[in-house]
């Protein structure tokens, strides 16, 4: 097994303040700011761990300053501490420019949505707070510095950026400003000298190779791919559990959108916290068919080459516990442990992804997992599948 040096152990570990290398720690030069203009940060979850997010810094620096990381359903849903004087700094059509603005109509507050581009964008759509707030914009004339991160265009701003901007035109008088923008650019200097710096481009450049997380069957073609999903028979207390059966089958068809759905015969009532945790009704299986039928109905619809799409091993299980068709099988959850392994849910990982779900037809449980897993595959198609080179 291969030794770890001494530098490389040094570069591993990190400061939990700023999340830089210890090497690269730059926290004893981030001045403390009596800021007179309160500071709101809302920041997307994504951002809250990325060791080369700034607005940690912020909140470090500044005085006044509330930093509130989270989804966006759950921002969306608390009551954020925006005061009545609040303004939002975010580049809209009808945003005024910080420069200049009279002390009279100065904002009180100044709430940030600190993430990428793309993830502010959906949380100023997703919280409602934001949508009545006056809108301000900052109006660079220079290239903002951090070329550690991509940007979309030469003058976008890293939230300390922005941020301390901002402040310096509500309260050019404020001592401090300028030492925090003066720390952070060193911090930049020394990330790109280090030699283990794992910066990327400021800008982004196409991928010519797949990801190694993503299976190449899954970006075949979507008329062989299958996304299914099944509720089991739930454990019985007291008694040996046995192998559990599918209750009810729900699957889609990636390129054509045509659905399948059946419910099995059980040889026992389902407990009625069973049904409600499937959202499932004793009417609901009036049309229930045996496992032999099953087997028919799904034979029947599947097509040769198909691959199975499931989120858990388990649910691909219970075809085998009634001797259904197993086609080739791809588990989302084995797919996101290589690609993200901080997040443990579908739910949590669609959310992180800000992929957005259609109503659903179905209200049964299982219709709501599979649209979500539905909805997964086709952002991990859409999101990466155009970065493959085309073949000839």
């Amino acid at each position: 097994m291969p030794r770890t040096s001494e530098s490389e152990i040094e570069v591993r570990q990190r400061c939990y303040q700023c999340f830089r290398p210890m090497p690269l720690c730059f926290c004893d030069a981030i001045p403390r700011i009596d800021n007179r203009t309160d500071v709101l940060i809302l920041q997307h979850v994504g951002e809250r761990f990325h060791p080369f997010n700034t607005a940690r810094i912020v909140q470090k620096a500044l005085h006044r300053c509330h930093l509130i990381s989270g989804h966006n359903r759950r921002l969306a849903a608390r009551h954020l501490p925006i005061h009545a004087d609040a303004g939002l700094l975010y580049p809209h059509a009808d945003a005024r420019s910080l420069t200049g603005l009279p002390a009279a109509e100065r904002p009180g507050q100044l709430v940030i949505i600190d993430g990428t581009w793309h993830q502010a964008k959906t949380i100023f759509r997703d919280v409602p707070q934001l949508a009545n707030l006056p809108r301000y914009q900052l109006t660079p004339s220079t290239p903002g510095q951090y070329r550690i991160r991509r940007e979309p265009n030469a003058h976008s701003l890293s939230t300390l950026e922005a941020t301390v901007a901002a402040l310096q035109s509500l309260e050019p008088e404020t001592v401090g400003l300028d030492r925090l923008l003066s720390a952070f650019n060193t911090m930049v200097e020394n990330q790109l000298e280090h030699p283990a710096s794992h910066a990327v481009p400021r800008y982004k450049e196409s991928r010519q190779s797949r990801p190694r997380f993503l299976p190449r069957a899954l970006l075949q073609s979507p008329d062989h791919l299958v996304v299914a999903y099944g509720e089991a028979t739930p454990g019985r207390p007291g008694r040996r559990t046995a192998a559990p059966l599918p209750v009810s089958w729900v699957a889609q068809r990636l390129g054509t959108a045509e659905r399948f759905a059946c419910r099995l015969r059980q040889q026992h009532p389902l407990p009625a916290a069973a049904l409600e945790h499937m959202r499932l009704s004793v009417a609901d299986f009036d049309d229930a068919v045996s496992q032999r039928e099953f087997c028919r109905r799904w034979n029947r619809f599947l097509r040769p080459g198909d691959v199975l799409i499931v989120y858990h091993h388990r649910t691909y299980q219970l075809l085998g516990h009634i001797e259904a068709s197993q086609p080739h099988c791809l588990v989302l959850k084995s797919i996101f442990k290589k690609w993200q392994a901080e997040f443990h849910s579908l739910e949590e990982l669609l959310a992180v992804e800000d992929v957005t779900l259609p109503a659903s037809v179905d209200k049964s449980r299982a219709g709501e997992r599979l649209d979500m897993a539905v909805a997964a595959v086709e952002h991990l198609r859409m999101r990466y599948g155009k970065l493959l080179p085309s073949t000839p």
